[in-house]
């Protein structure tokens, strides 16, 4: 029971912003918590909406921020313990992964993309999405990389369309609009057929570049042919000098 109310701690001193303990704790309007120093940088980045990172209500104006004594104390008596929150290393987002919109510093894996927000979201900052209801209406996916490219910026939908008559990603409502009568494809089977032609390009490139290499190999066979020739030559030359070279029939 120790162990859990320690958790639970943990929890609640740690910033939703860079997932650590808070530093220099403050309390904004809403009741949140967080660094001093990450929602001044969330604030300032944010080009005057000031709103908190975890349920999004805006303040104006920007609020006073003001150390938190009685938070700073608890984390100080946590820290003592030795247990400070830490991200398994599984949950930190690889080169391949699809990175967290709101995490700083090292960024965690996102598990979900909103497609009303246009930002991709870890598990702690997804939080406000299954608990408020002003989210209630967002449309959640699995997380998509390079969001805002992928989303019609006409319908608001994904784009998982492909118009071969336009040469271009469309979403399903596109194609029954101003792309209506086109021949269109899935974005998935035109991303299949653009992999299997350019694998074809790239055995074809590699086989031209091997037919190159033996063509090189043996242009410099005959040229070790003509030196050793040459060298022969000058041999004859040299015993030449010495008489007449004798010859057998």
């Amino acid at each position: 029971m120790a162990q859990k109310g320690v958790q639970l701690d943990q929890e609640t001193l740690s910033c939703s912003i860079c997932l650590d303990l808070l530093k220099d704790p403050v309390t904004i309007p809403c009741g949140h918590s967080n660094c001093m120093s990450c929602i001044k940088k969330h604030w300032d980045e944010a080009d005057g909406n000031n709103s908190c990172p975890q349920c999004r209500q805006t303040f104006i104006p920007r609020p006073v921020l003001v150390k938190t004594t009685m938070l700073a104390d608890l984390v100080e008596q946590l820290k003592k313990t030795g247990l400070e929150p830490a991200a398994a290393d599984h949950c930190y987002a690889g080169a391949e992964d699809v990175v967290c919109d709101v995490c700083t510093g090292r960024k965690l894996k996102a598990v979900k993309s909103c497609l009303v927000c246009l930002a991709s979201y870890c598990d702690k900052h997804l939080q406000p999405h299954h608990e408020s209801a002003a989210f209630k209406k967002h449309k959640l996916m699995d997380p998509l990389e390079k969001l805002q490219e992928n989303v019609c910026s006409r319908h608001g939908e994904v784009m998982k369309m492909f118009c071969l008559t336009d040469h271009q990603c469309i979403c399903y409502l596109c194609s029954v609009d101003e792309h209506r009568g086109h021949d269109t494809v899935s974005a998935a089977a035109e991303r299949t057929e653009r992999q299997t032609e350019l694998e074809v390009s790239r055995q074809k490139i590699q086989q031209r570049i091997k037919d190159k290499q033996k063509d090189v190999k043996v242009c410099q066979q005959e040229v070790e042919a003509i030196r050793r020739s040459i060298n022969f030559f000058f041999f004859l030359n040299s015993q030449s000098r010495f008489g007449p070279i004798q010859t057998f029939s």
